[in-house]
């Protein structure tokens, strides 16, 4: 049945996308979108697991990465519309797409450990092409080769003690492995690299800020609002395996903490607009991983709506960088600077698109940090004060952002430049509006 789901919505992609677009098509691909969306909804909330097949899946956490997939997918589509105009091989941007969210959402619904580790580790090569097909500049083969050696390396040994595993319990299905207990220090650190590396947590963070720089707008929205969700998803995943090793967990907490603040500080000084919100991109799942690792359920609810509020917000923040990068083919601060008189309108978008990032109310970023802290300050009250820096820090870098993109003197070369299309304030509004509304139903979110 599952896979059935699958077939049918791959089919309708190539429907959609593989003829010209007509009124009447437009309006078929929204109403495709909703009936995906509906078509996992059959879920009841309430119930804590839903099976979908021998190998597949869901539950509340696996439900919400796959709404995310799919709507962060159907978004990348809306923003890739240069590559349209151009026709710059747009079948194939199109295909690569297809095939991202298919894996994304096989990853998402596999309960077998070893076929997660292969759709975990195949999702590498669409974001592989996508950077180095549609990426700006030549460097875009170094930041490629980082974001595939980087990951490549620290995942095959998992896949060693994937092995170890099933040779001592005969199984790997995930709701089978939770009463593992035959765990040493070096299958912890060996199950826990690869998704350290994905997340990623500070010292294994250099392929981000090169890969986002170098990415496509339509991949770094895909990069910042799933693909680092899958180190968050698979760190849930095997938590239960890891409660006899909670000592150290201590590790990562401490290094988290303190390579959030310093990265905080990091963005003080970046001049590039998709460094700048990849940074503060570290900082977040840095927050992520240590409200997670403390094993309190808030720590874990807090972990799940961070992981959504993020994955939205700086999908949006990218694309505003990419709407900007679009007109005056740079990313630099300087040549961006007062565009709150060139297009006041979406200077409004911009901010309220920093202030959720910050973790302004109403929006899920708030939320989940209260919750993170909470869970943070539980598990050691010496945390205080690098949170209180942190949280001090994201809203000062996310202002000199907001202030230096949107204030200042602007050159009268941007006279030239074409103001706002409908397609981007549309765009805007998907990422915003959830953010803000989802915080009324709580309970969606809790286990």
């Amino acid at each position: 049945m599952m896979m059935m789901k699958y077939l049918f919505m791959i089919l309708g992609f190539f429907m959609l996308f593989y003829f010209k677009l007509t009124k009447m098509m437009n309006l078929f691909q929204n109403l495709f979108m909703i009936m995906i969306m509906l078509m996992f909804l059959d879920m009841s909330l309430s119930e804590n697991f839903k099976m979908l097949g021998y190998n597949m899946g869901l539950d509340l956490l696996s439900f919400w990465m796959v709404i995310l997939s799919i709507w962060v997918s159907f978004m990348m589509l809306l923003s890739s519309y240069s590559i349209e105009w151009n026709n710059y091989f747009k079948k194939w941007f199109i295909l690569i797409i297809i095939f991202m969210l298919l894996l994304l959402l096989l990853t998402f619904s596999s309960m077998n450990l070893f076929m997660m580790y292969i759709y975990f580790e195949s999702t590498l090569i669409p974001m592989f092409l996508l950077i180095l097909g549609w990426g700006y500049q030549p460097e875009r083969i170094q930041s490629g080769l980082y974001l595939l050696f980087y990951t490549l390396f620290m995942s095959l040994p998992m896949m060693l003690g994937i092995f170890y595993i099933y040779y001592n319990e005969k199984s790997l299905m995930i709701y089978l492995l939770v009463n593992y207990n035959n765990l040493s220090i070096m299958l912890y650190w060996v199950m826990m690299l690869a998704f350290l590396v994905k997340m990623p947590m500070y010292l294994f963070h250099l392929w981000l800020p090169k890969a986002h720089v170098e990415a496509p707008v339509s991949g770094s929205m895909m990069l910042a609002g799933v693909m680092l969700k899958l180190g968050g998803y698979g760190i849930l995943r095997i938590m239960p395996m890891m409660l006899n090793m909670k000592f150290m967990n201590f590790i990562i907490i401490i290094n988290s903490m303190l390579g959030g603040l310093i990265i905080s500080l990091v963005c003080l000084i970046q001049v590039d607009m998709k460094s700048l919100i990849a940074y503060s991109s570290i900082v977040h799942m840095g927050l992520i991983l240590s409200g997670m690792l403390t094993l309190f359920k808030w720590g874990f609810v807090g972990s799940l709506i961070l992981m959504i509020g993020h994955g939205l917000c700086s999908s949006g923040l990218f694309y505003l960088s990419g709407v900007l990068y679009e007109r005056t083919q740079s990313r630099s601060l300087f040549i961006n600077k007062g565009m709150m008189n060139f297009m006041p309108s979406m200077s409004m978008w911009w901010f309220l698109m920093s202030i959720i990032n910050m973790a302004a109310p109403p929006s899920l970023n708030l939320l989940s940090e209260i919750m993170l802290i909470c869970s943070l300050l539980s598990w050691s009250w010496i945390l205080v004060f690098n949170l209180m820096m942190i949280s001090f820090f994201s809203a000062v870098y996310m202002l000199y952002l907001y202030t230096y993109s949107q204030h200042g003197e602007y050159y009268s070369g941007k006279f030239s430049y074409i103001q706002n299309y409908v397609r981007e304030f549309l765009l805007i509004i998907f990422h915003w509006f959830p953010l803000n509304v989802l915080i009324l139903k709580m309970d969606m979110f809790s286990f």
